[in-house]
């Protein structure tokens, strides 16, 4: 039992230092585009050159966002398992050894995956690493389809937030939509019970 507590706590880390590079690769890769945008602009003045690398350049981060969030919510549902797993292994110890209680805290079943760090609830959501990545591909998504709609539109800055901020509120619905239903269908195979709370299921935040 312990070396199988071990096992998962290792693929638990895992899981999250994944989870941890991909969302910096794409965070650095954001950082480096926005850069590169903005010497253009000061370039070109804001000229054709700008409108082609600026279309070019948010479409690529969009993509790069969106298989980023995917990847990433990934490893939050095997991460999340892991997680229901350690504490299956928990209640055994308190179940079978319960002379184990006076040296560790004992947690109702309810509370054992949110004393590891796993919360239920809608607004958790937005708290993930996969809600992270979503917000700011939802931005990148939006800024795009503003900056085609600016140029479509003879350069109307009024045609190009209007659109953007519709077209990034679609995305970042969408995104997070996609999310919750992920993390239900997982919970559906939960491996044990008492993980939910108030009839809601319980989030990975890392």
């Amino acid at each position: 039992m312990t070396t199988e507590h071990f096992t998962l706590q290792g693929a638990r880390a895992a899981a999250i230092t994944e989870s941890t590079s991909r969302a910096s690769i794409f965070i650095g890769s954001v950082s480096a585009g926005l850069v590169a945008l903005g010497l253009i602009a000061t370039a070109t003045r804001i000229g054709t050159a700008f409108y082609a690398f600026g279309l070019i350049l948010l479409w690529t981060l969009s993509f790069l966002g969106l298989v980023t969030f995917d990847r990433v919510l990934q490893s939050a549902i095997e991460e999340l398992h892991y997680a229901e797993r350690i504490a299956r292994l928990r209640a055994y110890y308190f179940d079978f050894a319960p002379e184990l209680t006076r040296y560790l805290a004992s947690v109702p079943p309810s509370g054992r995956l949110a004393i590891l760090g796993l919360r239920s609830g809608y607004w958790p959501a937005f708290r993930t690493t996969a809600g992270m990545i979503g917000v700011v591909t939802a931005v990148l998504t939006g800024s795009a389809a503003g900056l085609l709609a600016t140029i479509a539109a003879g350069h109307s800055a009024v045609a190009g937030f209007v659109t953007g901020g519709v077209v990034s509120v679609a995305v970042l619905m969408a995104l997070m939509w996609f999310q919750y239903s992920a993390f239900a269908q997982a919970h559906q195979l939960r491996l044990f019970e008492g993980s939910c709370s108030g009839g809601s299921f319980i989030w990975h935040v890392a």
